[in-house]
């Protein structure tokens, strides 16, 4: 588990064992993690915490732009990750509901014609949905 006493924190974001344990849990994941999943493994490393705290830290750190915030199959999971540079974009799996990173914003192929037609783009949400290997094999 990375050491999250290393991380930058913003002024004025209290820093406690807590919101350090969710950072460093979202540190060391390669996929976006809900509020669960954090608790989870939090748990698991043998602290003891509320569910209800772990979503207080998540909230504190989009307030203050450390962490990003995406709800997927039509806001039935909330998914939280790390803002890093750039964004990313994942593919779910309606079975078990598996996040599959995408290695490229598909958006790229659009843009140039948006911006052909004089469209300002001011964000993005691309959602892709199907079967992981394990579920098309049921």
């Amino acid at each position: 588990m990375k050491d999250a006493s290393k991380f930058k924190w913003p002024k004025g974001l209290k820093r406690t064992k807590t919101r350090e344990s969710v950072l460093s849990v979202l540190e060391v994941s390669k996929s976006p993690l809900s509020a669960r999943e954090i608790y989870s493994e939090i748990e698991r490393m043998g602290e003891s915490i509320w569910l209800s705290t772990v979503y207080r830290a998540l909230d504190a750190f989009v307030e203050a732009g450390l962490v990003t915030k995406t709800s997927v199959l039509d806001n039935e999971i909330t998914l939280y990750d790390l803002k890093q540079s750039g964004h990313k974009h994942y593919a779910v799996c309606v079975g078990c509901h598996k996040i599959i990173p995408m290695l490229n914003c598909p958006m790229d192929d659009f843009k140039p014609k948006l911006l052909k037609e004089e469209f300002q783009i001011t964000g993005h949400k691309v959602e892709v949905y199907g079967y992981c290997t394990e579920c098309k094999e049921l």
